[in-house]
């Protein structure tokens, strides 16, 4: 718990911002979801026809994993890309079921021999509606709107991995760096978060306006409520004005280099640039590129040739330029290598690796059949991952290969739940946990340069940018790279100062 205060108090004003954007989500998509939910309520409460397929719909809504949605409004215009849009639409989606059926279910709960009553005095439906109906509905209403806060809370902090931000960046930073306290430095405030929501709420529906405010009132004045909280919340946050977007997926390599795309542009170009990191894989990275969401990103050669044009590798030596041409084509410009190539790692614990005598990808094969694979999402799915490799080395596992977040899967690897998995050849936790690579001896896998993939547009507008990339050409070795992983992942040290420190190295030696 120490360490969590001093982490807290020592980034306190990034949490404040972290905070802040969390707060501008779950009030702005709530407002939106209250907006569409309770006239849809009480259309469905009028016309008892509509009910079942409008619950119905948004019943399909809640069943969509929410990752999942994300990844499906991405490529739509208008509503899709990443950020803060994207998100605002998926949490809506997910906001409006609660608000519909506890609108049905409070109007439809309404003693009948009132709603006769009021019929017998001559009133209208709208006058029956504002007066009678909302007034005694309202709790039910109000519950429905807590309940679309509280699951908003929680809900938001998967949108960070489509860049917009809120306290989920802690958790997926947390989870790439397998650090319990950075983890904690999101989910913490967001569950105090969640639970200070719904306390406020449940207070403000029972004594906004007492007895004497109508139903319309108390919601509106909630309404207007959330409505200040989120312009408060979006006043502090502020906006960046940057003119540059990095990018970054989501694992600690890819951080620590989105750092060093950053902070070299700040430094040599003057422009003010806003971090993007922790996107949801590659192609999430590379579909916020060519929307223009991000600027720019580091890809790899052999990743981009495979996953993203699905290209067959043929001759390695023509990887770059033919990848390089592919870019082109989207509107895209591929910069120089940073120097070093970060191809997949087949690795297996070295305890293991002497025990069975293994060095090669290829002496796998007497022991697959009585071992355990586990590998990331990507690995099994694209065109150079799993399903090409076994079919390489005729590998047979024991079991179907488990699934599981490419952050977690060394540790697994070490702690035995697994016997070999495909990690990345510049990760610093090969070292720290004893891990073994085993040699490509089929040369399967191409090369994985790493490249900074700018949008053109963007190089246009800015020329200064492209200098500014040609001072990390060549610069950064698979040593380097490892070490770097290694002072985040193995000692728990910030990705921006780890970046910080290599490029004041890299300036005083040049």
């Amino acid at each position: 718990m120490s360490a969590l205060v001093a982490f807290l108090a020592s980034n306190r004003a990034e949490v404040l911002a972290r905070l802040s954007e969390h707060i501008v989500l779950v009030a702005v998509s709530t407002l939106i979801a209250a907006a569409i939910g309770i006239p849809l309520g009480i259309l469905a409460a009028r016309r008892p026809v509509l009910a079942r397929p409008l619950v119905g719909l948004a019943n399909l809504a809640q069943t969509i994993p929410s990752l999942a949605l994300f990844g499906f409004l991405i490529p739509l215009p208008l509503i899709g890309g990443i950020g803060t849009r994207t998100a605002l639409v998926a949490l809506t989606v997910y906001a409006v079921l609660p608000i519909v059926r506890t609108t049905i279910a409070g109007l439809n709960g309404i003693d009948r021999a009132v709603l006769e009553c009021a019929v017998a005095m001559g009133m209208t439906p709208r006058q029956m509606l504002h007066t009678v109906e909302l007034p005694l509905a309202a709790p039910s209403i109000l519950a429905g709107v807590r309940v679309a806060t509280v699951v908003g809370v929680g809900t938001a902090t998967i949108a960070s991995a489509i860049g917009a931000g809120g306290l989920g960046d802690y958790i997926f930073r947390g989870l790439a760096m397998v650090d319990p306290v950075v983890i904690l430095a999101g989910a913490l405030p967001a569950a105090l978060l969640a639970l200070t929501a719904d306390g406020l709420l449940a207070v403000a529906s029972r004594s906004i306006g007492g007895h004497r405010a109508s139903a319309t009132q108390r919601i509106a004045m909630i309404a207007a409520a959330l409505a200040l909280v989120a312009v408060f919340a979006a006043s502090y946050r502020g906006g960046t004005g940057a003119a540059i977007v990095v990018g970054s997926k989501n694992f600690t390599e890819q951080i620590i280099l989105g750092e060093l795309l950053a902070q070299t542009i700040e430094r040599h170009t003057g422009l003010g640039v806003e971090r993007r990191f922790n996107l949801g894989g590659t192609l999430v990275a590379d579909e916020a590129l060519r929307r223009g969401d991000i600027d720019v990103y580091v890809e790899y050669t052999g990743t981009a040739l495979t996953a993203l044009f699905n290209e067959p590798v043929g001759d390695t030596a023509t990887v770059l330029d033919r990848v390089r041409a592919r870019y082109a084509d989207g509107g895209i410009t591929m910069a120089s290598g940073l120097g070093f190539n970060n191809t997949f790692a087949m690795l297996v614990r070295t305890s293991a690796a002497a025990e069975h005598g293994l060095a090669r990808v290829s002496d796998l094969a007497r022991v697959a059949p009585q071992w355990r694979a586990g590998f990331g999402y990507e690995f099994l799915e694209r065109p150079d991952g799993f399903a090409g490799l076994s079919r390489a080395y005729g590998l047979r596992f024991r079991d179907a290969p488990r699934v599981m977040d490419l952050n977690l899967i060394y540790r697994a690897l070490a702690a035995g739940e697994i016997d070999v998995t495909a990690g990345d050849a510049t990760s610093g936790l090969i070292e720290a946990l004893d891990l073994t690579h085993l040699e490509d001896d089929r040369a399967y896998f191409p090369p994985y340069d790493a490249v900074p993939v700018v949008h053109s547009a963007t190089l246009l507008r800015y020329p200064q940018l492209a200098d500014a990339l040609r001072l990390l050409e060549g610069r950064i070795s698979a040593e380097d790279m490892r070490r770097m992983n290694h002072q985040v992942d193995g000692l728990r040290q910030d990705a921006r100062d780890v970046a910080r420190k290599f490029l004041a190295a890299l300036d005083g030696g040049s």
